[in-house]
């Protein structure tokens, strides 16, 4: 208890029927000790006045620019400097809009510009609202200057539909702020970029069939999650999977190998830890038909395949200062074949797992893996959770940039 004693705590309230929920939300936070201080928008008060979060919070509560108190300070400059941290809850499409381009035309979105603060948003809005791609580009670029989002829950929205973008409960936003501030005391890879690949890839056939395998993303989307965690700016470029994305991770969807080839090239140049965990396709079919493939005669369907590019191998021949750490997913010879992908993929890390081993293989929660290094080490592991392999991978793989840097 009281994780959040004496830390101080800017809520930004944005205009939405969740407003209920943040003063839920200031309440908690006071009881935990933090010290809690309001700011509203002139929408939020249609909802919940600002005497509410004053009993809550025991603080004055801000919702005027030039509504100025103290005459020895500028509020919103002040504020922006005293806060720890900033929470934006509920942040609707329009907050999310200003920040994202840069408008301080309000007490908010002015305080946000002039803080330095790390700055955590809770989307709320109807899910067709949070799908609009001019709302995702915004959440995107966000994402890219590292502005943490706490992801909306999915279910029915005050407004009838059904769907994402209800704003998460208290207790996922204060998790969420708890997770930042251990963050903070623990971030080995703190101004570093991972690039995690994750899930299956998916190579089309015709409109109806396609060629995957059976990856779930579990290992991958564990990586990004803990990599996030220990401090890192995490990309996440994942095939189709029904995971959710890691809270404050930057993920990008692909389908094919070719588009996950494209994206990770993209990414690779400025960054620092690439894990390559997704199950790519070698091969796809040489002819995508346009139109549904119909039974054929004779019962037999013959498909030509041809090999997919290779990404690892194409990151081992760009590397530079990158630390580069694939997996071997192998039913035999595991040893043999991860350690001849290690050198001829020039890794420096490999995780190798017997996918047939129980508890092992694709969509478990465990894995039982054996690290292999550049160097010759190796270093075996019993069967974990895949948070916890993902806490030994960078552990190692810390330990080989510090040795490569002595």
């Amino acid at each position: 208890m009281m994780q959040l004693k004496d830390k101080k705590i800017l809520l930004c309230v944005t205009g939405g029927i969740a407003v209920f929920k943040a003063a839920a939300l200031t309440s908690q936070l006071y009881k935990q000790g933090a010290d809690v201080k309001v700011m509203m928008t002139a929408s939020a008060q249609q909802f919940v006045t600002p005497l509410t979060f004053q009993t809550m919070s025991r603080n004055y509560v801000y919702y005027d620019t030039f509504d100025e108190k103290d005459p020895e300070k500028v509020a919103h400059i002040d504020l922006a400097d005293w806060a720890d941290v900033v929470v934006v809850a509920p942040a609707t499409a329009n907050i999310i809009a200003k920040i994202a381009n840069g408008i301080a035309d309000d007490m908010i979105s002015t305080t946000i510009t002039a803080t330095t603060a790390p700055i955590l948003l809770a989307p709320a809005m109807n899910s067709h609202m949070y799908e609009h791609p001019p709302v995702k580009k915004n959440m995107q670029t966000l994402a890219s200057l590292g502005y943490q989002f706490i992801e909306p829950g999915e279910g029915l929205l005050a407004c009838g539909y059904v769907g994402k973008g209800r704003l998460a409960e208290p207790e996922e936003i204060i998790l969420a702020i708890e997770t930042h501030f251990a963050n903070t005391n623990n971030v080995p890879l703190a101004g570093k970029k991972v690039l995690v690949t994750a899930g299956p890839t998916i190579e089309v056939i015709d409109p109806v069939r396609y060629f995957t395998n059976r990856s779930t993303g579990k290992m991958g989307f564990a990586i990004a999650e803990v990599a996030r965690e220990l401090g890192a700016e995490v990309t996440l470029v994942s095939g189709p999977t029904v995971l959710e994305t890691p809270y404050g991770v930057n993920r990008i969807n692909v389908h094919s190998a070719a588009e996950m080839y494209d994206q990770v090239l993209q990414h690779y140049s400025d960054t620092h830890i690439v894990v390559k965990s997704a199950a790519v396709a070698d091969y796809r079919p040489k002819e995508v038909f346009e139109d549904k493939v119909k039974k054929q005669e004779d019962g037999e369907l013959h498909i030509v395949m041809e090999r997919t590019k290779d990404i690892l191998a194409e990151l081992g021949k760009q590397k530079q200062e990158q630390t580069l750490i694939g997996f071997a997913a192998e039913s035999t010879n595991v040893e043999k074949f991860a350690l001849q992908k290690l050198e001829s993929k020039n890794l420096d890390m490999i995780v190798a797992n017997n996918i047939k081993e129980e508890g092992s293989g694709f969509g478990v929660d465990t894995n039982t893996v054996t690290i292999f290094k550049r160097d010759g080490s190796k270093r075996e592991l019993p069967m974990m959770t895949k948070r916890e392999v993902a806490h030994h991978i960078f552990a190692e793989a810390l330990t080989f940039i510090e040795e490569v840097h002595q």
